[in-house]
């Protein structure tokens, strides 16, 4: 029996474009929110443009870019010219009506329009008001623009992204757009919760550099316990080894050792159990330290196996371990298929995108797809 969604009722205005708050408010909108896009008349969003490859609807029409569709599923679209006192009189309006905003302009973009945080929480002091910029409502950065690319690069992830002696590398998806956005979301909630024992709203300040500099997780701390400062390491693991990619006859292959027995095991597949019992490499530690002798030998022992042949044994030891799959591949994938993580295109021609949370057994993606501009 279908139940209702957890945000069932709630209601979310986004003044927000390109990815990390409109990535906000489509997770939203698959938790049941309602959410009002306002979208510049006649352009939109930036992204609608951002092709191609744009979507097609079954009616023949341009549907905008699939950079769109990836990040606005659930949502209406209002088309308002908020640079007009009659769109910030009707923003003002949906806002006073509201249970959450998402903004993602500049700092101080929104007060020469009277729809910045101290306006509207005025008029509605219930409302949860959540600016996303690039570093965030304080600091010498303030004013700048932030794009992923830029914090990537600025935030560390590019100088831990590719081979040693390569150049720094972004990563293939804009992820500190996206984590920015999940953050978001999780902080939006807590002030949803808040508001139930306080009764009012607040102001969330979320900044990309934030994110970014946040989710360096265990490389941040491997440099503040050691004051070493991690480096590019390919498909290596700071932490752990043997845990990267390897070469076989027919393709490469992940193997992702986590603990000494799973070494032993590995080490009894490839035939050189003598290893596990090598003082360099019995431990974690030690392999990590040693693993410049141990990579060679066991990069040798693979390459010449079959990659199908090797990785059920692996799977039948135990190992953790996995193949590099294209993006065709991934959705081909029989694990993938059975989640339902690619939904079917709408009526209207647009394909879909699952939302990955699921609760009680039902998958949390909203009922309809991205909106055509304006359509209400």
């Amino acid at each position: 029996m279908e139940t209702e969604k957890p945000l069932a009722g709630v209601k979310v205005l986004e003044l927000a474009r390109i990815l990390a708050g409109p990535w906000a408010g489509q997770l939203l909108a698959d938790l049941g929110a309602e959410v009002v896009k306002i979208e510049r008349p006649g352009a939109g969003d930036d992204t609608r443009h951002w092709g191609p490859p744009f979507v097609t609807g079954s009616d023949g029409a341009d549907l905008g870019a699939a950079y769109f569709h990836a990040c606005n599923r659930g949502k209406r679209s209002v088309a308002i010219d908020m640079a007009t006192p009659e769109g910030q009189a009707a923003i003002r309006r949906l806002a006073a009506e509201s249970d959450v905003l998402i903004e993602n302009f500049k700092v101080g973009g929104l007060a020469r329009y009277g729809l910045d945080q101290p306006s509207l929480t005025a008029l509605n002091p219930r409302l949860v008001y959540c600016s996303i910029t690039g570093f965030g409502q304080t600091g010498p950065y303030a004013p700048r623009a932030g794009y992923d690319f830029i914090i990537q690069g600025m935030g560390g992830a590019m100088s831990l992204t590719g081979e040693p002696d390569g150049a720094p590398q972004k990563a293939g998806i804009a992820y500190a757009d996206i984590f920015t956005g999940v953050y978001a979301t999780v902080a939006i909630l807590a002030a949803l919760r808040r508001r139930e024992r306080t009764g009012t709203g607040g102001h969330i300040d979320m900044a990309l550099l934030d994110t970014q500099v946040g989710v360096l997780a265990n490389q941040a701390l491997n440099w503040m316990a050691s004051g070493t400062v991690p480096h590019r390491m390919g498909n290596g693991h700071a932490n752990l080894v043997p845990y990267q990619s390897f070469a076989t006859r027919d393709g490469d292959v992940i193997i992702a050792v986590g603990n000494d027995r799973q070494f032993e095991r590995l080490c009894a597949i490839l035939g050189c159990e003598g290893l596990a019992r090598d003082e360099r490499f019995a431990t974690n530690p030690g392999r990590v330290v040693n693993r410049a002798a141990l990579l060679p030998i066991l990069s040798g022992l693979i390459a010449g196996r079959g990659m199908a042949e090797l990785s059920e044994a692996l799977e039948a030891a135990g190992i953790p371990a996995g193949p590099i799959n294209r993006i065709d591949q991934v959705f081909a994938d029989p694990q993938v298929v059975a989640r339902g993580m690619m939904l079917d295109a709408d009526a209207d021609g647009r394909p879909g995108l699952a939302c990955p949370i699921m609760i009680d057994g039902e998958r949390m993606v909203a009922e309809h797809r991205s909106p055509r501009l304006g359509s209400g």
